[in-house]
This record gives C-alpha cells, structure tokens and sequence, in this order.
C-alpha cells in the first residue's frame, strides 16, 4: 500500500475521503470548507503601530532566515458556518500600515512633507521630521504646519503619472552625475511582506533596467532580496515592530526615484520625501494632498495593492509573479512533509497538539516529516516532534533558525508544507511547493497563495464575520476561526496534495 493510500484523512476529525470531489470542495466535515488557493484582491490597513500596510500580517521582527512573515487574503474562499473554508484565496494584502496624523502637509506645487511630530502614527509608521520636497528641484527643509492646500500644479517629482516610468518630461533619464541613477524602494517589513512585492519589484526591474534598485528593508532580509533576482542592494532599514523606521542612511538621499511599498501614509511617505526624491510614488493620502497616486483599498490583496501602484504610474506588474530561483542549497530532508508551527502571535498559531496529530499521522502513512522552527520558536517545533514520536533530527532550525538559502533548499525539495498565515507559507508559494495554508484572524483574500492548483487554504469564518479582518490578528490566544480547523481537515488537504508532489526530492 503507497504512503497516499495508507495516510489517515478522518481519524481526527475530518469526514470523508477527498477522492473524487471537486477541486476545492472535496471531503468537507459539515461546515467545513476546502478549496484551493485564493484569488487576488486589494490592500488592507492596519496593523498595530503602522500606516495602512496590511493588518495582522507579516511576523515580527525579520530573521536570517525563517521569519514570521505572512500575508493575508479578503476572503474570496467559500465559507460555511462553523467549518473550515479551504478555498481560493483572493490575492491582496496589506503591508504593515500606516497612519499617522502628519503635522504638515504635501503641498502641490511646492510640495511641503514631514514636520510630522513623534507621536507614532496610528497603525505603525514613526518617520523622522521630513524636509519640504519641491517639484522641479527637490528641496529640503521642516515643513509648515500650515494645511496642504489641495490645488496647485504639480511636477514630475511628486507622484508623477504621465510620461514613460524612469524619464521625466524633459527626457533626461535618472539623476545626472557619477554612476547608475537610483530607484530607492521602501519595504522595511518581514520575510513574507517582501515576498509579496516581488511582482511588483519585478515590474520596477524591467521599466526601470538603467537604474539600480536599491531595497530599504531589514538586513536579515539580504538573502531574500538577493533570491528575487531584482534588488542591486540592499539598504538595512527597520523598524520597531511594524513601525515605519525612524530614518533612512544618508547615503539614501536624493534618488532619481523613491517607491513606497511599505504602507499608505503619511508616515512612510513623508520618511521618503524627506530624501528629497526627484519623484516620489506612493498611494494618495488625504493628509498629502500634493501627492498624486492611486486610492488605497483596505481589502485588496497584498500582491494585487502593490501591482496595481507600480500600474498607476505606467509599470503594470503581473501579481501572479511570484517565483523565486532556489538558491540551490541540498535539502536536509528531501521528499519530506515540512510542518511549521510557529507564528510571531499567539492568535495565528495552531495548537502544538493539534500539530503533533498531523505530524504522528503522516509518519505513520510512512511519510517522512520535519518539522522547522524560526526565531524563538524552537520549543513549539520541539514539542510537536516530541508528541508525534518523530526523532530530534525531525527538529529543523534549533537551536539557530536556518539560513535563508537553507531553508529554501528545505522547501523546494519538500512534498508539501503545513503551515499557519506567516512567512514560510509564501517562501513555499515563491519556490513553487504545495502547501496547506491555516487561516485564523485574517481571511485568505488578503495573504493566501495564488490560485494555480498547488495550495489548500484552511479557513472557518462564522456567519456574520467581518470578511477581511474578523478577528484580532496579534491576540494572546489562537482565534477562534483557527480552532475550528481540525487535524483530519489539514491530513484530508495533505491527501488532495500528493499527487502533486509525486516525483518531489527527487
């Protein structure tokens, strides 16, 4: 009998066999739902402490390698009451958000950005003082605290739309003076947030080929940048948390271009500006009234907001861009099912127990499993390979997480992965790998994986839910919509999966 055909899919909870239903509904418990990845949407705000980039997404602080990172979808799976929703998810995030009431305004025409005060702006983003940007020739100073003015002409540098990306109207292409001229991108996010904009830093590479693209985001995150094969460099930049960092080096001053894929403003925006960019582009804020750009959509997916930016100003990007070359690192453990308990807050993690059944099952149907830890995450992964009775060598990640090009090693060559809503959920996405997705306080339309066929998405919203954010993404407890979700939904979603890691490791 084949390690498929032995694998237990009901024995903890789930009804009957999957065979034979239809892709995304097969072997549904009553009021529980199934399904396959999840289609794109548009951003979403919130987040604590920071602008409006996604809400409950991405996990802490960025590591080495595996990183609480991960994104969120609004729900466009197919929801029951009480049950699990595995269906697609809708592909829109939303970045670590921003809000934060800016002191001074963008003024068209003479755009003046920053004298924001120190008080962290709701939803996360802190930006040091900016410095007035000026159409035409940008200059730096403290802005006024006088409003922003919603009328007045604008120039090429602030979120200029017309005309080909990269050129202003003059036809002088970057910045002149020594060397290739500057496209700065701000993402000072995690591992899965950075991830998630690479079709759209994709789309950036190739309209913007002259310039170098240099990536402000955590220095742990280097490996990653390198990986997607469209970062020149990397500009170590981080915030507490979510929160917009408080400065960029010096050495970021006065790009030919700034891009703000870290959240919606004000914050991140007027940390930009105070670079005195020659243009800046970023969605429109009320508070920055000079800056054109499109709206900001709270319930777009994470890969569709960032797409639909670059598009606005003549890069169109394709969300569904989203793979990433392996390193080429060995695996440790090819062929092997990759469970993944860990998540930075407690209301996206999955019970150890419930980890441990799935875990202990799959072992049993002779399939080899390893289970992966990030930053202070070892004691989860220790504990479910200790219930499931798997060896220590089962315990990836401990006592130092992988390296990034390890880990990718690890899950390119994984049959499948079992993750919760965080980074290693979109590395397994990025490297083409099928996956098992759960779902808690955030829907799958805002951070689930692309709808190709090679990932289930676990979801179990109630009736009357919010459809987007129906629960608290950084609570102290699991949400409740993650409780609902039982082992024999995660081995019945496995089951539908094998015969698309046929061949894996090999």
């Amino acid at each position: 009998m084949s390690p498929r055909d032995a694998m237990p899919t009901g024995g903890t909870g789930s009804g009957r066999s999957s065979r034979g239903a239809a892709p995304g509904t097969a072997g549904r418990r009553p009021g529980a739902v199934q399904g396959g990845a999840s289609r794109p949407v548009v951003p979403a705000t919130g987040g604590p402490r920071t602008e409006a980039t996604t809400t409950g997404h991405a996990d802490g602080t960025p590591s080495a390698g595996l990183r609480a990172g991960g994104s969120r979808d609004a729900p466009d799976v197919g929801r029951r009451e009480g049950g699990v929703t595995t269906g697609r998810p809708r592909g829109a995030s939303v970045p670590g958000g921003e809000d934060r009431a800016p002191e001074a305004g963008l003024r068209a025409g003479g755009a003046t950005v920053g004298g924001a005060s120190d008080e962290p702006e709701p939803g996360g983003e802190d930006c040091a003082p900016g410095a007035a940007l000026r159409a035409g020739g940008a200059t730096t100073g403290r802005a006024s605290d006088e409003p922003a003015p919603g009328g007045g002409s604008r120039t090429a540098p602030l979120g200029h739309r017309g005309g080909e990306p990269g050129r202003e109207r003059g036809g002088r292409t970057g910045r002149e003076g020594p060397g290739r001229p500057v496209v700065l991108v701000l993402r000072a996010l995690g591992l899965g947030d950075l991830l998630t904009a690479v079709p759209a830093l994709r789309a950036l590479r190739r309209a913007l080929a002259g310039h170098e693209l240099v990536l402000a985001g955590p220095p742990e995150l280097e490996g990653v940048a390198r990986a997607t094969g469209c970062v020149d460099r990397l500009l170590p930049a981080a915030g507490p948390g979510r929160a917009v960092p408080d400065a960029l080096p010096a050495e970021a001053r006065r790009p030919d271009l700034a891009v703000n894929l870290h959240g919606g403003g004000p914050a991140s925006h007027r940390l930009l500006a105070s670079l005195a960019p020659r243009r800046l582009w970023a969605f429109h804020h009320p508070e920055l009234p000079g800056l054109e750009g499109p709206p900001w959509d709270p319930y777009a997916h994470e890969r569709h907001r960032w797409c639909a930016l670059t598009a606005w100003y003549g890069c169109p990007a394709d969300p569904d861009d989203v793979r990433i070359t392996p390193p080429g690192t060995a695996s440790p453990a090819p062929g092997a099912v990759v469970l993944h308990p860990g998540a930075q807050a407690p209301a996206r993690r999955w019970p150890v127990a419930r980890f441990a059944a799935v875990a202990a099952a799959l072992h049993r149907a002779g399939l080899p499993v390893v289970v992966t830890a990030g930053p202070g995450e070892g004691h989860l992964a220790t504990a479910v390979a200790a219930r499931a009775g798997l060896p220590p060598a089962a315990v990836l990640g401990v006592p130092r997480p992988l390296a990034f090009d390890a880990l990718c090693g690890l899950v390119a060559h994984a049959r499948c992965v079992v993750v919760g809503d965080t980074g290693l959920a979109h590395v397994a996405t990025a490297l083409g790998t099928p996956s098992v997705v759960l779902f808690g306080p955030v829907a799958p339309s805002l951070w689930g994986p692309p709808d190709n066929g090679l990932h289930r998405v676990l979801w179990c919203p109630s009736r009357g839910d919010d459809t987007a954010r129906p629960g608290d993404p950084h609570a102290g407890r699991p949400d409740p919509r993650l409780l609902r979700i039982t082992p024999g939904d995660v081995l019945e979603a496995v089951h539908t999966l094998l015969p698309a890691t046929a061949g894996a490791g090999s």
